[in-house]
């Protein structure tokens, strides 16, 4: 729907993206129709995803947990949610920036415009370049090997 939505507003100014990519609520705000339709829109998906994803992300951990809690070994409970933590973190990698890019666009009116292009970027960019680096430091051996170089520096 996304894009029909877009396809009826009227730009009657400058069509410059703050951003190198095409982002809706940046394409809203060249407008000079009404774009209230696309304004709730944007807001009912963001709030569709993230709300949806973070009930099933939340059951999903809650009863890992419970499992988890059910292991005999101390040892195997603390290496179950060693591992658990890492996801967490990767999730988070994703949706705090992106909740990060909905909230500058949605109520950063005052906010200088490389505000809104750093959030942009971090947005496209944090997620996939931190996101292996997470998971390497699960690793022991990569993990004493960083933490060797950079007790070398």
């Amino acid at each position: 729907p996304g894009p029909f939505l877009i396809k009826r507003l009227k730009f009657c100014k400058d069509n410059v993206l703050s951003h190198s990519y095409c982002l809706h609520p940046d394409i809203i705000k060249l407008s000079c129709s009404d774009h209230r339709i696309n304004s709730i829109y944007g807001l009912i998906i963001i709030l569709t995803t993230f709300g949806l994803d973070s009930v099933f992300i939340l059951l999903s951990y809650l009863k890992i947990l419970i499992t988890v809690l059910g292991i005999a070994s101390r040892e195997e409970q603390l290496k179950a949610l060693n591992t658990c933590v890492s996801h967490i973190c990767a999730v988070l990698l994703v949706y705090v920036p992106m909740l990060g890019v909905s909230i500058i666009h949605r109520f950063g009116k005052h906010v200088p415009a490389v505000v809104h292009i750093i959030m942009g970027y971090v947005y496209l960019l944090v997620p996939p370049v931190l996101n292996p680096v997470v998971y390497c430091i699960k690793t022991r051996e990569i993990r004493t090997r960083i933490l060797g170089n950079l007790w070398k520096i």
